[in-house]
């Protein structure tokens, strides 16, 4: 009943992606050529008819559900963030445009006779697919809230919950219970533990109780109507893991395994065929070769432009730090760059002067002494660090990294902790869009490791767009945590 309720919520989303996407299409001709933008954008070939355009709608219908379906937008998934939502809609109806204007090239030079009538039958115009582009992002992703909404009322009043079996009630099961109990708006209701450690008493955690042995899962997934089981054994009930495994996937039961201590491994992990043998590559590099050549291009090209545009208020902030406090303008300091190297990272300076000749270089910490009143405004607003684009044209840094880090710091690695130094710092980054300094000293790390281990432009890109929302708006937690001021890094 759960499969065939999201195989017709899947076809619901493909029918109305469809329907919103050749609705934009004929709102973006009508706002081109019958508002003021005809005015404003002058037409250089003359009013296109509207049937020009409705020759194009066959394509829309298509490309448009085609662009989200390869940005996984039909994968239902509950903890799916809005703006992993957003982005998904974003870049989806990217693609939709781009495929909409092969496909009607292709049909314009292939299919289309020379004659004067079908001359142009199929054309666009470009002001058109940026008007449709910005329009059928607001509406589709306007229509996937709605839905959202309406979903998680019903979850919240118990209806169409997830019914939740959690394999292991030992430390990782438990934690696994604790997201899921403190996040209710997903969906899901824990019915209980299987364990082999199972007690006459049958006592398990937080109220919900430890139903039987992992033997007993199958049974208890058929008779508790189960749709999700949780699998958070340690590594050591492999073998366990596997019979458990083979016995509740004959119940049709959606089977996740949440790892422990083989986290790394996984979240690296990226599975191979080697002639029909499954090999598992556990240290694959994401983001190399032409990926690595065009993220260098695009830091050129944007730190460039914004230290040109930026070279006014660039001066009057130099002109304010130089006559507010006695010191020079830009502070040096020593970092560790790319592979361990030092770099030397510049800055506005929102110190007194001499003010490290004591402590030496150390991380910031809140209502700082050493701090000018102008600094502490700088660095609130992160304004100090504006002369890093100079950093990243040279190419010390990158404008998406991990933040570069002092040598005492790198000096306390582990061996997983210094992939950090991998990449380029980065004037932001993953940790800085997930909590900056209000996160643990660790967790920032291993923030800045999952980033190594899985960046791509895509990533890149999303912590590009989060990252305004992080400085002004608060900082993202995550799926369901939405937004919390940041104190300064």
């Amino acid at each position: 009943m759960l499969r065939r309720h999201n195989r017709l919520l899947v076809t619901l989303y493909v029918l109305s992606d469809a329907l919103i996407g050749v609705s934009a299409f004929i709102v973006a001709y009508a706002l081109r050529f019958h508002t003021v933008l005809a005015q404003l954008i002058p037409i250089t070939k003359g009013l296109p008819p509207l049937r020009q355009y409705i020759n194009v709608l066959p394509f829309i219908a298509v490309v448009v559900p085609l662009g989200f379906h390869l940005q996984g937008l039909y994968r239902l998934r509950r903890g799916r963030s809005r703006v992993d939502d957003f982005f998904g809609v974003f870049v989806g109806s990217i693609l939709s445009v781009v495929f909409g204007i092969v496909a009607t090239l292709y049909t314009q030079i292939y299919f289309a006779t020379p004659t004067a009538k079908d001359a142009g039958a199929f054309e666009v115009s470009q002001a058109v697919w940026a008007i449709f582009l910005v329009i059928n992002v607001a509406l589709t992703y306007s229509s996937r809230e709605v839905v959202r909404e309406i979903l998680e009322r019903r979850w919240r009043a118990g209806i169409g919950l997830k019914r939740i079996l959690i394999a292991g009630s030992g430390e990782l099961g438990r934690l696994i219970a604790d997201k899921i109990l403190e996040h209710r708006e997903l969906g899901y209701q824990i019915v209980g533990f299987v364990d082999d450690r199972a007690t006459g008493d049958r006592l398990g955690y937080r109220g919900l109780p430890l139903l039987g042995t992992l033997d007993d899962a199958a049974e208890i997934a058929t008779r508790e109507a189960i749709d999700h089981l949780y699998v958070a054994l340690p590594p050591e009930q492999h073998v366990r893991m596997l019979q458990l495994i083979e016995s509740t996937s004959r119940e049709f039961v959606d089977v996740k395994v949440v790892p422990d201590l083989l986290q790394v491994i996984a979240l690296r992990a990226r599975l191979e065929d080697l002639d029909g043998v499954p090999v598992i590559n556990i240290n694959d590099v994401p983001l190399q070769g032409f990926n690595t050549i065009v993220k260098r291009a695009i830091d050129i090209a944007i730190s460039a432009a914004a230290l040109l545009v930026l070279a006014i208020p660039i001066g009057i902030i130099a002109l304010l730090v130089r006559f507010t406090s006695r010191g020079p303008v830009l502070y040096y300091q020593e970092r560790m760059g790319l592979d361990g190297k030092r770099i030397t990272i510049v800055k506005f300076r929102s110190m007194y002067d001499d003010a490290e000749a004591m402590t030496g270089p150390v991380w910031a910490r809140e209502n700082d002494p050493r701090v000018t009143p102008l600094g502490r405004l700088l660095r609130k607003s992160n304004l100090d660090e504006l002369p890093q684009l100079w950093n990243v044209l040279r190419g010390d840094m990158s404008l998406i990294g991990p933040r570069p880090t002092l040598r005492y710091q790198v000096e306390k690695y582990t061996e997983r902790q210094r992939r950090r130094l991998d990449v380029r710092p980065g004037i932001t980054g993953w940790a800085q869009i997930h909590g900056r300094a209000t996160l643990p000293w660790n967790e920032r790390i291993e923030l800045d490791v999952w980033y190594v281990e899985n960046r791509s432009p895509a990533l890149d890109l999303k912590i590009l767009l989060r990252t305004p929302l992080a400085l002004f708006g608060g900082t993202y937690k995550g799926s369901t945590g939405g937004w919390q001021d940041p104190s300064r890094e």
